[in-house]
């Protein structure tokens, strides 16, 4: 077997208005498709990120809240590959959201940060 690249990152929110918003106006992902689950009562939202389709974002009643952050067993965070961290920084302090200070990655001397989604999850940008 040969995996060939990530196809998608599949994320469930408590709250599907606040994530949409938070995914599509802040973080300016395109939406694909979007389909209400009746027998499940979810929604599921398809999302493009550099022209590819890579985010599904889920709800469903009453999910369970992340064991711990950032370091519960499972996927630890997601990264996203920005031009210029200082902008994003901006960005996102205009977005009323708090970034993390800035850190430099020791083996890549590239710029990273962390901030988070409405639900908590860990959310990376690392300057290309």
């Amino acid at each position: 077997m040969k995996l060939k690249k990530i196809h998608h990152v599949a994320i469930i929110c408590s709250n599907y208005e606040v994530s949409k918003d938070f995914y599509v106006r802040v973080l300016g992902l395109k939406p694909i498709k979007e389909v209400y689950r009746t027998e499940r009562d979810s929604y599921k939202l398809d999302l493009e990120v550099g022209g590819q389709y890579q985010i599904e974002l889920f709800s469903f009643p009453d999910p369970p809240e992340r064991p711990s952050y950032p370091e519960a067993a499972g996927l630890r965070h997601i990264a996203f590959e920005v031009e210029n961290i200082e902008e994003a920084v901006s960005y996102l302090m205009k977005q009323q959201l708090t970034p993390e200070p800035i850190r430099i990655d020791p083996v890549t001397n590239k710029k990273f940060t962390f901030f988070s989604d409405p639900d908590g999850l860990p959310i990376e940008l690392y300057e290309s």
